[in-house]
């Protein structure tokens, strides 16, 4: 086990997004196997609809990511679908116009860019507060997506902001 953080949505009030990071796969189902039922147990009842989705890196957005959560204030993930045929393209286009783009953005700390079975992909980023992501803004995400073409990359996109508590970071 490597880290693990996570806050409230501050989109939906019900939603929460947890992130744990795992040495390798085999260590992850070690910890299934073995101690996942008890923790779990403990918490029977907190919660409704959980989803939990793998992914595996493939590679960072800014500098080298580490599951460190005490130098950000949010998290943003997209969690993008995408076109079978358009995946070698879709991940280019994350490494040449993407990611410049976010690495260049005052505040934003690091991040990860990671894919799942069925050409599902999640980029997180790390951001030291929420005014230095609304540097971001809309007008340069529309114009980085002409860009990368990401139209025609995309099945769908979910995105999110999360405002992480520190009493959640292990």
């Amino acid at each position: 086990f490597r880290g693990q953080g996570g806050g409230w949505s501050t989109r939906r009030a019900d939603v929460v997004h947890l992130f744990a990071f795992w040495e390798s796969r085999s260590f992850y189902d070690s910890f299934m196997a073995r101690s996942h039922d008890r923790l779990a147990s403990a918490q029977a009842g907190t919660y409704t609809n959980m989803q939990v989705k793998l992914f595996d890196y493939r590679f960072d957005v800014k500098t080298g990511f580490e599951p460190r959560f005490t130098d950000a204030d949010l998290v943003r993930i997209a969690h993008c679908r995408v076109h079978e045929e358009q995946v070698e393209h879709f991940a280019l286009m994350q490494q040449k116009v993407w990611n410049p783009a976010m690495a260049g953005s005052p505040g934003m700390v690091r991040g990860f860019f990671s894919e799942a079975p069925g050409s599902e992909f999640l980029v997180l980023s790390m951001w030291q507060s929420g005014a230095e992501h609304g540097k971001y803004r809309q007008e340069r995400v529309e114009r980085l997506s002409l860009r990368a073409g990401t139209e025609k990359d995309l099945i769908g996109l979910d995105g999110d902001i999360v405002k992480l508590l520190p009493q959640w970071t292990v």
